[in-house]
C-alpha cells in the first residue's frame, strides 16, 4: 500500500498530537501514514512517493510557522500532483461564529499563497491552551483567550473535537486513496 504523508508544524506540541491522532485513525482503517515534522531534518528528505498528503500546522500570532510555508513551497510540484488536504489548528477555530470561521480560513489561504497549491479539502481544527508551557506574556494573552472562549483561566484545556479530526482524515483518504490529480 502506498502511504499517505502527514506533514505538520507544531509550536507547543498540540499539532503534533493532532497529526499523530490522524495517523492512528488511518492505521485503524488499514491505511499507512508517514508522519513528518516539517521543522525536522527528515522533512528535507521527503520523497514524492505518496498516494496523498495531509499538511498543516498551528497558528500563532495570526500566522502559520515559516517552516510550514517553506515545506509547501519546496514540495509544491509533487504536492500538486497528489490529492492534498490542509489543516490549520488555532483557537479561532474553537469559535463557531461566521467571522471566526472566515478568519481561520483566511489563515489557510495565507499559508497557501504563493505556492500555487489548491487543496481538495481543508479543515479548521480547534487548538489548545497550555498555560504550563507559557512565559509571562503568553500566559497573559492565553488568559484573555480563555476568557473569550469561556474556559477556565490558568488550566490547560483542549478545544479539539477529536471526532471531527478523525472524520476529516479518514474521509479525505477514502475519497482520494491512490487517485492522482490532474495537473493543470
Amino acid at each position: 500500500m502506498i502511504p499517505v504523508l502527514i506533514a505538520y508544524s507544531t509550536t507547543e506540541g498540540h499539532t503534533a498530537k493532532v497529526a499523530q491522532f490522524m495517523a492512528d485513525a488511518l492505521a485503524g482503517e488499514g491505511y499507512r501514514a508517514d508522519l513528518v515534522d516539517v521543522g525536522s531534518t527528515q522533512a528535507r528528505l521527503v520523497q514524492p512517493l505518496y498516494a496523498a498528503a495531509i499538511v498543516g500546522g498551528s497558528v500563532h500570532m495570526g500566522r502559520h510557522a515559516a517552516d510550514l510555508s517553506r515545506f509547501l513551497k519546496a514540495n509544491a510540484e509533487w504536492l500538486a500532483a497528489v490529492p492534498l488536504a490542509v489543516f490549520s489548528v488555532s483557537l479561532t477555530a474553537a469559535r463557531e461564529d461566521a467571522a471566526s470561521r472566515a478568519a481561520a480560513q483566511e489563515r489557510i489561504d495565507d499559508l497557501l499563497g504563493g505556492t500555487g497549491l489548491v487543496p481538495v479539502q481543508s479543515c479548521r481544527i480547534a487548538g489548545a491552551l497550555r498555560f504550563g508551557e507559557y512565559g509571562v506574556v503568553k500566559r497573559a494573552l492565553a488568559r484573555s483567550a480563555a476568557r473569550d472562549l469561556g474556559a477556565a483561566q490558568g488550566a490547560d484545556v483542549e478545544f479539539t473535537d477529536w471526532d471531527h479530526v478523525r472524520q476529516f482524515a479518514i474521509a479525505f483518504v477514502r475519497d482520494h486513496d491512490g487517485a492522482p490529480r490532474a495537473v493543470a
